[in-house]
């Protein structure tokens, strides 16, 4: 049985596509990752900024499943996608929304739905949009970039970190791009 874990930890204070990894990040409850551009109660990412500032940031903390990398054409390695936190034996595309993460000792994350990916996927390597962005027998788009989430509990995260997953009792509402 494969335990779930912290693989790497990124995050960079400027807007740009990929992060550097970290010997560790810093989760701050309602707000995110300390020091990363996407750091507030309300939205960072830049064109959701100009629609509307004053959304809640609901894409605090990016996570991406290192099994990915496995899957598509590209000689890929943590945070080159933007991801804050790459976890390993966690299947976090078949998680619901509300889903909680408890990360090491202290830090817990709610997930609240799916990274929506855009074309700078495919600047950064040509062709890996469609690598990460399909569609399923029933023809339901499928986005595999991982998902994003809110910090309930700030603490510490570093690489080998355990993963625990908390499921609420009520209807498990399916993940949708936030």
């Amino acid at each position: 049985m494969t335990i779930a874990r912290v693989v790497s930890v990124s995050s960079d204070d400027e807007h740009r596509f990929s992060k550097p990894r970290r010997h560790a990040i810093t989760l701050v409850a309602g707000l995110g990752v300390e020091g990363d551009a996407h750091f507030g109660a309300t939205v960072q990412h830049r064109s959701r900024v100009r629609r509307d500032p004053t959304q809640p940031n609901l894409r605090q903390v990016h996570l991406i499943h290192r099994e990915l990398f496995a899957e598509v054409d590209a000689d890929l390695t943590p945070g080159e996608l933007g991801e804050n936190i790459t976890t390993e034996g966690l299947d976090l595309l078949d998680l619901p929304a509300g889903a909680v993460l408890r990360l090491g000792t202290d830090a817990v994350v709610e997930v609240t739905g799916l990274r929506n990916p855009c074309v700078q996927i495919d600047r950064f390597e040509p062709g890996l949009l469609k690598q990460v962005v399909g569609t399923d027998a029933e023809g339901r788009t499928v986005r595999k970039t991982g998902v994003m989430g809110v910090v309930l509990v700030g603490g510490v995260v570093q690489p080998g970190d355990p993963i625990s997953v908390e499921l609420s009792d009520g209807a498990r509402e399916p993940l949708a791009p936030v």
